[in-house]
């Protein structure tokens, strides 16, 4: 349901092979014109003037540089007719409260969320505010957007069925998604495990993993199952503080981790460095 769309696109006056080219071979030479953007969008998207400036797609995309960048992501580009979709999505985000700026960073990242059509994207804003109860004024609302328009209703759904499956509970997930909709693209087959690990063999509650999402995020081989063999022997060994938790140990860079719980503790637990490089291996 929240897929790309085929939004009908007009021929172009030329080929989308020369527009392609012409975009990409004169990015080393034209990025200080002040109205490239405008003048691609009139001359080769079919865009009105009018179209081209209230979209502002310079200050969305900064630079000839960037929309090549952006057209290697999504070529569809080239073929989708943006004078249909994008002023009017774009003034739906603004009228929510995104900034500008906001909206073209996320254009960058994911292209295709601003070229599905306006009622779509109308539609997943009302699916974010109804169903996930995140209000527009949350700093997660526009990556909320972005994860459901990348998702299919049924691959969202089976996604959500798994967490139910652990007893979590509606109230959960959203708290889950307003904290960091990002869990969302985790695949099924991960996110089975680490509720596994997290829930069945560490007897973590839902409530405090859709407080701390990140948890759900992290690579459970190469981050939080090293991490935590190291912080069970700490512990044992009254090395660490008793308040510490495993969250904190986990979301610590790497050289922060190895700084901190590992090699102070080398010359005591010899093991302990050698136990965490073979577990990260």
């Amino acid at each position: 349901m929240f897929g790309l769309v085929n939004n009908g696109a007009k021929k172009h006056l030329f080929p989308i092979c020369y527009i392609r080219f012409q975009l990409l071979s004169s990015t080393a030479v034209a990025t200080s014109r002040a109205n490239v953007l405008v003048d691609f969008l009139v001359n080769s998207l079919e865009f009105s003037t009018e179209e081209a400036m209230s979209t502002s797609t310079k200050e969305l995309l900064g630079n000839l540089d960037s929309v090549a960048t952006v057209v290697k992501k999504e070529p569809r580009l080239l073929s989708s007719n943006l004078s249909k979709v994008l002023p009017p999505n774009i003034s739906l985000l603004q009228n929510l409260g995104i900034s500008r700026a906001d909206i073209g960073m996320a254009f960058h990242r994911h292209p295709r969320y601003l070229l599905i059509k306006p009622e779509w994207l109308e539609r997943v804003v009302h699916q974010l505010e109804k169903d996930f109860h995140m209000p527009r004024g949350s700093r997660m609302f526009l990556h909320g957007i972005e994860v459901l328009v990348s998702l299919a209703e049924s691959k969202l759904e089976r996604k959500l069925d798994i967490f139910r499956s652990f007893g979590w509970s509606d109230s959960d997930i959203c708290a889950m998604v307003r904290n960091l909709p990002y869990c969302l693209t985790t695949s099924e087959d991960k996110i089975r495990r680490t509720l596994e690990f997290f829930m069945v063999e560490l007897g973590y509650e839902s409530s405090y993993l859709a407080s701390h999402a990140p948890l759900l995020k992290l690579s459970l081989e190469k981050r939080i199952m090293p991490r935590n063999e190291i912080f069970k022997i700490l512990k044992e060994n009254q090395l660490i503080k008793e308040k510490l938790s495993l969250y904190t140990v986990v979301t610590r860079t790497e050289s922060q981790f190895l700084e901190k719980y590992v090699l102070p503790f080398r010359a005591k637990i010899p093991e302990v460095y050698d136990l965490y490089m073979k577990t990260r291996s």
